[in-house]
């Protein structure tokens, strides 16, 4: 660890908060009609200036996919569709001030799905924006609702503003800003003082949170506001401004926005008054007229929840101004992967703290281990294809981006999307994975985790994780079928190791098998590599590496044409054909020489007692497997001891 400076850390700290006082603003109404009429944006209502805050991070196109909003790039993984769903569907016509504004946006997924990371990163994310140029928002000083200075132009001459300026203004000053107009500013606007607000949570500061609690206890004033007390008995009506605290969560929302967490588990009357919010755009606070309230609510419920709630049809009124958007999870398994990452980074502990021997982040995870968890949480949650022949192994992998697999290619997977709109509401969520890899950890009081490892604590916490006896099956089932996969991807891994010098090996082999493929196209001969004289092309040498992607007695002179073409396409543009310009091909010469292999992985590494030979060779592939693979020692001899035991079978 390097040292830590206290008095830079202490400058840093003081340069913060520096640029926080730079970013602070105070003048007049009149002052702020300047920068307004020059930036017209900032008088941007809730839903605009969202779409504009995920906009302005940048937007990605992707390959006939949705797009990539590189706002959430850093934190939601496999969730392209309700990324598109909310950006395209929602905050888009929203900003535009189209009617769907004025509905509740709710995410709707199963547990530790990424609904409350997405309203958090939207929330943070305003707080950033409002900081920015572009993002900064301005409203009346002392307004408990920081209202929109531009409320202070009166209704009759807001039109001709709009064909001036192209500046819609909508709503009214709030009771408080109406009564300090008269009574503090003499109704003299241009003094108005107006100032730059910088929105925040912590400060309840256009930010807001609310969570439904013990009935009895919680009050629709913790929306609303309430009358304060005190102050009552000195201004002496309800009715006065100054005798009522315009404090709830839909207060001090206003001009940003409000989430609104498990919305339906709330009662009525807390939904009564969301109601009146999105569809008026207005707040009831006891003792006045309506308050307009420009804010973006988002809420969050689980698919249980959801389903009850939409199939009573009392509740129409309340559905009718929801706009959902699912949540399902991620059906992808690198960006399964990408979360488990995450999460575990997320579980660093500082040295000499305590726990800091069991963080996550500090264990050895071998290669592969986070791919085999991420495997068999995705089976849970697919749903088999009505298509012949198409298993949720293949469809996995298709969704994960193989170009091919058996008779199915990427275009199928348009089709299997289509084929089940609820696909990823259920399964197995990434935090009963992490749970998991913390237990084998523990457990096993190991420094590193192996997919063997993996596997056998996926196993053990299936009992916790259901009682359900034909549940439970289905779920072994899907370890079996990633322990199977696994089981040749480990194979590989080992055989790979023990091929010395292995790309100039692969090279060797391809260019040997291009050159009698050359021959044998152009019914021509090859020179033998040891005499040099003319023979015959390598029937043997091309079979030996077609049979291994199962190219037939049939196919071979077609491949082998294909072959060809290929490479005289490269050549006409320059270019070298090699292992990589035919994936085919490619996994055809790794096959061939992985086979030429197997008997000596086999003996070494099955041999309880190696003699000299062998022991340097072993030590050998595990010191490559920590070089070039990622393995650490005691890893690399585990998978050695695993693969030897499968290859012995």
């Amino acid at each position: 660890m390097t040292a830590f400076d206290t008095r830079s850390f202490l400058k840093q700290m003081e340069d913060q908060r520096s640029q926080e006082r730079a970013l602070s603003w105070e003048g007049s109404f009149a002052e702020y009609m300047e920068i307004v009429t020059r930036n017209p944006r900032l008088a941007s209502l809730a839903h605009a200036r969202l779409y504009n805050m995920v906009i302005s991070a940048g937007v990605e196109e992707n390959d006939g996919m949705p797009r990539k909003y590189l706002f959430f790039k850093d934190e939601l993984y496999g969730m392209e569709h309700t990324l598109q769903q909310l950006v395209e569907e929602y905050l888009n016509p929203a900003a535009r001030r189209l009617d769907v504004r004025k509905r509740i946006l709710m995410f709707v997924g199963p547990v530790g799905g990424g609904k409350s990371t997405l309203v958090t990163l939207l929330k943070r994310g305003m707080e950033r924006y409002s900081r920015t140029e572009e993002g900064a928002i301005y409203a009346i000083k002392g307004c408990p609702m920081h209202e929109e200075p531009l409320h202070l132009i009166q209704e009759e001459l807001r039109q001709q503003f709009k064909q001036s300026l192209g500046i819609h203004i909508e709503g009214d000053l709030c009771p408080v800003c109406r009564y300090r107009l008269e009574h503090e500013w003499g109704s003299n606007i241009q003094n108005v003082p107006v100032q730059r607000i910088l929105l925040s949570e912590r400060n309840r500061v256009g930010v807001g949170t609310f969570k439904p609690a013990d009935p009895k206890s919680q009050d629709v004033a913790e929306l609303t506001g309430s009358v304060n007390i005190q102050a009552l008995t000195e201004y002496g009506q309800e009715s006065d401004p100054r005798a009522y605290n315009f404090d709830g969560e839909l207060n001090i929302a206003n001009r940003g926005i409000m989430e609104f967490i498990e919305m339906l588990k709330a009662e009525k009357r807390f939904l009564y008054e969301l109601n009146t919010v999105a569809g008026e755009q207005t707040i009831k606070a006891s003792r006045f007229a309506l308050i307009y309230c420009d804010v973006a609510v988002i809420a969050h419920t689980n698919e249980y929840e959801y389903n009850s709630y939409f199939s009573n049809k009392e509740n129409e009124a309340m559905i009718d101004r929801i706009f959902v958007v699912k949540v399902p999870y991620n059906l992808r398994v690198a960006e399964e992967v990408r979360i488990y990452e995450k999460l575990i980074s997320q579980s660093d502990v500082q040295d000499g703290m305590p726990g800091a021997e069991l963080s996550l982040s500090r264990v050895h995870i071998a290669p592969y281990t986070l791919r085999v968890a991420a495997m068999f949480a995705i089976l849970t949650r697919l749903k088999a294809s009505r298509k012949a022949g198409l298993s949720l192994m293949t469809k996995l992998k298709l969704y994960d981006g193989e170009k091919q697999v058996g008779d199915f290619d990427q275009r199928t997977v348009r089709e299997l999307h289509e084929e089940f709109t609820d696909e990823g509401m259920n399964g197995v969520s990434p935090r009963f994975i992490i749970n998991r890899i913390s237990a084998a950890l523990v457990r096993g009081g190991k420094t590193f985790v192996t997919p063997i490892d993996m596997l056998r604590t996926l196993r053990d916490g299936i009992s916790e994780y259901t009682s359900n006896e034909e549940e439970r099956k289905r779920l072994l089932g899907f370890i079996d079928e990633v322990r199977k996969e696994f089981d040749e991807t480990a194979k590989k891994e080992v055989q790979r190791a023990f091929v010395y010098s292995y790309e100039e090996s692969a090279r060797t082999l391809l260019d040997n098998y291009v050159d009698n493929v050359e021959a044998y196209c152009n019914r021509e001969k090859v020179k033998h590599p040891v005499t040099g004289e003319d023979v015959e092309p390598d029937e043997r040498l091309m079979r030996s590496i077609e049979e291994q992607i199962n190219v037939t007695e049939n196919q071979k002179r077609e491949f082998r044409e294909g072959v060809m073409r290929s490479v005289a396409s490269l050549m006409r543009r320059g270019q070298t054909f090699n292992i990589s310009s035919d994936e085919r091909l490619k996994e055809a010469v790794e096959k061939k020489l992985f086979t030429d292999l197997k008997d000596v992985v086999k003996i070494t590494t099955s041999t309880k007692t190696p003699d000299a030979e062998q022991l340097k060779r072993v030590n050998e592939v595990v010191e490559r497997m920590c070089r070039e693979q990622g393995y650490n020692p005691e890893s690399a001899n585990e998978l050695l001891r695993y693969v030897g035991t499968l290859l012995n079978r």
